[in-house]
């Protein structure tokens, strides 16, 4: 009896050890690593914002259920998976078109991006070199947003983006002198203000790693200040400043929590903290590097090459 009673104190005792636990949150998977190896999760947007996007997806979804060997339905599925932060999927929907089109540059040229943005630098590459053979000989294609401008109006064309995508490949393994030759390319095809201030700033830029400081100036002479610039005002302003015309900490507006002004200051903090660095100034260059990644807006260019300057 003894025995008994001493089973049923244990069960009693284990019983109260063992304590409901609330559910954990279903956090999302990462969607990347940095260069440095840490989780990329998705970034936390507004219900609008996700909600304008969810039925974007639907859209491009359904089209690609009706055909998924079409390559423009091909081609949306993926940039719509591309912009709620999903890449992998993004990247297997592409390799899987590629299957269907092996020779259309367009799923190599959105593949490449989405190897750029989950850090696979050497697979962006070789994407957008072969990306740039295949659309040697076709005619210029405009190339339509996913995410319309304020005028709603496509700026940039499959061309540019292949040329300008490969170029920053390069910069941000830092094979400046590559760079320096897509973005050449590049500049063939910088046929607005807005497509010149971008690719003026990264071949700037390149130069100036390299100590070229005769043919980067060079490159400043058609940027001016009354350019009308509609979507890359962050480089324009990178620009002005490279010429003198604004203050490194003019670009430096750490105040607001805004998502444009995020992204805003990613891209111009990582050219101020390059000036810094090709000036000489490698301790402000590093605290200017280390704001940009305290963002924590990792999808943006500029952070990525924040990321290669701390390795």
């Amino acid at each position: 009896m003894r025995y008994v009673l001493l089973a049923f104190l244990l069960l009693a005792i284990g019983c109260q050890s063992v304590e409901p636990k609330p559910p954990t949150p279903n956090r999302p998977k990462p969607v990347a690593e940095s260069l440095q190896g840490t989780p990329l999760y998705p970034l936390e947007e507004p219900e609008a914002v996700l909600q304008k996007k969810d039925s974007l997806l639907a859209i491009a979804f359904s089209n690609f259920q009706k055909d998924s060997t079409n390559l423009e339905a091909i081609i949306w599925y993926g940039r719509r998976l591309a912009y709620f932060y999903r890449y992998p999927e993004a990247i297997a929907v592409y390799t899987k078109g590629l299957q269907h089109h092996p020779e259309a540059p367009e799923l190599y040229r959105h593949r490449g991006h989405r190897y750029l943005s989950t850090r696979r630098l050497d697979k962006a590459i070789q994407d957008f070199s072969t990306a740039a053979r295949l659309a040697a000989n076709r005619p210029i294609e405009i190339e339509p947003d996913g995410i319309p401008n304020k005028l709603n109006q496509p700026l940039s064309t499959l061309q540019f983006n292949i040329w300008y995508h490969l170029g920053l490949a390069h910069y941000i393994k830092h094979d400046f002198e590559e760079a320096i030759d897509a973005y050449k390319v590049c500049m063939s095809y910088s046929t607005n203000p807005d497509l010149l201030c971008a690719t003026t700033d990264w071949l700037y830029m390149a130069y100036r790693r390299l100590g070229k400081t005769a043919e980067a100036a060079a490159l400043l002479a058609v940027i001016q200040p009354d350019l009308e610039i509609i979507e890359n005002t962050s480089y324009f302003n990178r620009l002005l400043m490279y010429k003198g015309l604004k203050a490194p900490q003019e670009l430096l507006n750490l105040e607001s929590t805004d998502e444009d002004a995020k992204l805003d200051l990613v891209t111009q903090g990582y050219g101020v903290g390059n000036w810094h660095l090709y000036n000489g100034d490698t301790l402000q260059a590093q605290k200017v590097f280390g704001q940009v990644l305290a963002t924590g807006y990792w999808p943006a260019f500029g952070y990525l090459a924040a990321e290669a300057e701390i390795r």
